[in-house]
Parts: structure tokens; sequence; C-alpha cells
């Protein structure tokens, strides 16, 4: 029997499938929970009807739904949370379960680390959290800090353009003003959490097969020096609007500019000379708590 994952965050709701054999990405949400609360201060109604319905459409077709909240549902207030997911069960079915940032970093390595006995570092990026795990054989440092790419978005709405007009190197310094880093290094930068492998393949940036080591879900890679002139050109010569046009999820697209300055600065703080982006997220470790029930 099919199983539902869905992991609603502050801007990118992901609804995968599990048949007993692979995960399969049904869709990529765009709610704009985080952006609508700060301007309203609360859960816009909107925001939460559209997920909603989005629920009670796959409950007319699915049966066992898994759905978990990160990011801006951990920092509401107490009584706003048990409001939301009060009512959520009520016109849904389903519970809301908050998932907590110690608990989506080790959920996302464990779907990320199956292959390879590499030092690594795994960034977790999204809407509004940042987490970056380093892993040597178990988690050595787990580093959050509340601030991802909307928070950049905000400061810099250009980058969204067919061109963007602030130089990446803007971008790249306020970021690190903001991030926390891990103090340990590593030679490898994962990116999980999100479906950078889509980006890499749709963008048109540079990229190769992963030589490193052999893994189904981690297949291609990029050197630093790869990845440093590529983002560059992302900002400069690549046309938003052209990707925006042949995709079937343009708005995905809004803050892929301050995600890739996201995982430059990792890459260069923590002294990585591989990159490897992956569509793996939270799903996968969360299937492998399920099969252990």
């Amino acid at each position: 029997m099919d199983k539902i994952i869905v992991e609603v965050g502050s801007t990118i709701t992901k609804i995968d499938k599990y048949d007993g054999k692979v995960v399969t990405r049904l869709e990529d949400v765009t709610i704009w929970f985080k952006k609508n609360y700060k301007e309203e201060n609360k859960i816009k109604t909107s925001d939460y009807q559209k997920l909603v319905e989005k629920i009670k459409a796959l409950r007319k077709k699915y049966s066992d739904i898994y759905v978990g909240g990160t990011s801006i549902f951990r920092t509401i207030s107490e009584e706003e949370r048990e409001e939301f997911q009060k009512n959520f069960q009520k016109d849904t079915g389903c519970c809301f379960h908050i998932i907590s940032q110690e608990d989506e970093s080790k959920l996302t390595v464990a779907g990320v680390i199956k292959k390879g006995n590499q030092k690594v570092c795994v960034m977790i990026a999204g809407g509004g959290s940042t987490e970056l795990v380093i892993y040597h054989n178990g988690i050595k440092e787990n580093v959050g800090t509340s601030f991802g790419v909307m928070d950049v978005m905000e400061q810099f709405p250009d980058l969204a353009d067919d061109l963007a007009t602030t130089p990446l190197e803007d971008v790249k310094n306020y970021i690190k003003e903001r991030l926390h880093f891990p103090k340990e290094k590593a030679d490898i930068l994962i990116l999980a959490g999100g479906n950078h492998e889509y980006f890499a393949r749709t963008s048109g940036i540079k990229y190769e097969e992963n030589t490193l080591y052999q893994d189904s879900v981690q297949p291609i890679m990029m050197d630093i020096k790869t990845r440093r002139e590529e983002t560059e050109r992302y900002f400069k010569e690549i046309s938003l609007d052209e990707i925006r046009s042949r995709v079937e999820d343009p708005s995905w697209w809004y803050a892929t500019r301050a995600m890739c300055a996201f995982s430059l600065v990792i890459a260069e703080e923590i002294e990585a000379n591989y990159i490897i982006p992956t569509n793996v997220g939270m799903v996968y470790g969360l299937l492998d708590c399920f099969k252990s029930e």
C-alpha cells in the first residue's frame, strides 16, 4: 500500500509517495507560510486553507498519510501551534506533527548517509532555517540557524528577476554575517532537504558524474571551482524567465539564486572541494523509522 509523506516547510510543501520500493516526488507546493506570517503575525487563513485542500485531495486517493511541519511551525507560540494542530486534525483527519530541528537533521542525514565513509557536511537549508551537520561514522557536529533563503530574498528581491542585479559577493557576505557554521571542516558538502539535483539538471549549470562514490540518489557532483563559476553565471547570465517558461513549477525557482549563494558560502567556509547536490530529504529517514516500528 502506498504511503504519502507531506513535509510542510516555510515556503515549499513537499509531497512524496513510497510504494514499498521507491520514493517518488508527487508535487512541490508553494505556500508562503513564513513570508505571510511576518506580515500578519499569524498563520494566514488562505495559506492554511491551501494546505488543507491539498491534504483533502490526497485523502481521496490515499489512506496512509503522514504530515510533518518544520521551520516556521517550530517558532510559533505553543498556543497557536496547538490550535493549528487541533483544527488541522478536525479539517483533514490527519495529525500534524511538529518536527524539531534536531530530528529534521537526523532524519535527513539518515537518508543521505548510505554509501561512502568520507567525512562530509550535510546542508539542510530551507525558507526559514539552515542546519549544517558534520558526519563521520556518526554525527560529530550539528549547527542550526533560524535563517533561510526567504530571509535573503527579503533583502535582495532582485534575485528573483530574470537576471540578478545584486552582486553575488554582496549576497554571500550578507549570508556569512548571519549564518552559524560548524567548527570542523569537511572535503565534501552534500546538499539535501531540497531538490538540488533537480535544480542542477534543469538550470543549465555544469555538473559531472559522482566519481567519489556510487549512490543512486547521489549521482552527480561538481568541484568547488566549477560551483563558484556556475553560481556567478547563474546570477549574471542564465535567464530565470527562460527557465520558468519551460518548467511545470515556475514559482519553485523564486529563491534558487539565494540557495545557490547559501551553498557556496557554506562550501567555502568548511573548505569543501566537492559539492554533491541531491534530491534526498527527510522522507528517507522517516521511512526508516516507519519500517522499524
